[in-house]
């Protein structure tokens, strides 16, 4: 059977398929981990520890010798990406409720939840189109991208703006084992290698986990929602991306669209954030459905728009540019 060339013909299906098979549990047999116990217990309900295994690999391989072409570009969106999301949540924190909206066409909508999904590019999929449509440069910015990965981000405008308050050690506990991966990756280019290969591997096991915290009647009240909120993440994110990419970058704006996605790993935020501030729990169900959502919608219509404008500013690219 070819089970994973099915997988890889999805959009994000690595990470996907098993967190659909988690909910899908967790909606019919919630119990599930409790009843085995033991391993099984951890496999399904160990979303932080397998995501702390996989952000120790991301820091791993971050290589502190990248070209300042590469930081100049990969800087240059990370730190766009990360403003835009911070103004989304001042303003979003003051016409919206902390417990998110309740009814309408946009219930279940928090702050939480337009925060989660804008602030974190999906970095496999920058890398992608970059290698398609961009320069050697553009697609080594990847790298710094890995450093939004995990709720890290999201807590610092979160508390920043004075939505959320965690204490110091806190901070320190979510960028420590991404810490040492970059230290140990960076003194030995074999350990980097080594640890870099473990990133594919851990995806689906953190999809499953993830799963096992969302309830599929969660998703289907969401469904629309979310389709909104994944076309709001390319505009909102995408425009600035562009002329950031444009003007500061060095870059025809190709890169930018290209960094306008929700990351896989964003889906994990709302859960790990509610844990460590219980006052986003409420929220936390229905962000997590709506950042999925968002993160499917951004996989599908991301690639196609960066396709359509590579092809309209490919020109501008010259022939010692192009990958």
């Amino acid at each position: 059977m070819k089970i994973k060339a099915v997988i890889d013909r999805i959009p994000g299906g690595l990470m996907l398929v098993p967190m659909f098979a988690g909910a899908v549990l967790h909606t019919f047999a919630p119990g599930t981990g409790k009843y085995f116990g033991s391993f099984t217990n951890g496999l399904i309900t160990g979303t932080v520890p397998i995501l702390a295994v996989w952000f120790f690999c991301i820091g791993a391989t971050i290589n502190l010798r990248a070209s300042g072409i590469v930081l100049r570009k990969s800087g240059t969106l990370v730190f766009t990406k990360i403003a835009v999301a911070w103004v989304v949540a001042i303003i979003a924190g003051r016409i919206m409720p902390e417990q998110g909206i309740t009814t309408g066409l946009l219930a279940g909508l928090s702050t939480l939840a337009l925060v989660s999904a804008m602030d974190m590019t999906n970095a496999g999929l920058y890398a992608s189109l970059m290698n398609q449509y961009g320069t050697k440069e553009e697609a080594g910015a990847f790298l710094l991208m890995c450093v939004e990965s995990g709720p890290l981000v999201t807590m610092i405008i979160l508390g920043a703006t004075g939505l959320a308050s965690f204490e110091p050690q806190l901070f320190v506990g979510v960028v420590l084992p991404f810490l040492a991966g970059f230290v140990l990756g960076n003194l030995d280019p074999d350990l980097r290698e080594f640890f870099g290969r473990s990133i594919q591997v851990i995806i689906p096991f953190f999809g499953f986990a993830l799963g096992n915290t969302i309830n599929l009647a969660v998703i289907g009240q969401t469904g629309l929602l979310g389709v909104l909120l994944g076309g709001a993440v390319i505009v909102i994110t995408g425009v600035p991306l562009i002329f950031a990419d444009r003007w500061i970058g060095g870059g025809n704006g190709t890169a930018g669209l290209a960094a306008s996605s929700t990351a896989g790993a964003a889906v994990a935020n709302p859960v790990i954030i509610a844990q460590m501030y219980p006052q986003f729990a409420p929220v936390a169900p229905a962000a997590t459905a709506l950042v999925a959502s968002s993160m499917i919608v951004t996989s599908l219509a991301v690639p196609v728009l960066t396709a359509l404008y590579a092809r309209r500013f490919a020109p501008r690219l010259s022939s010692a540019e192009k990958i």
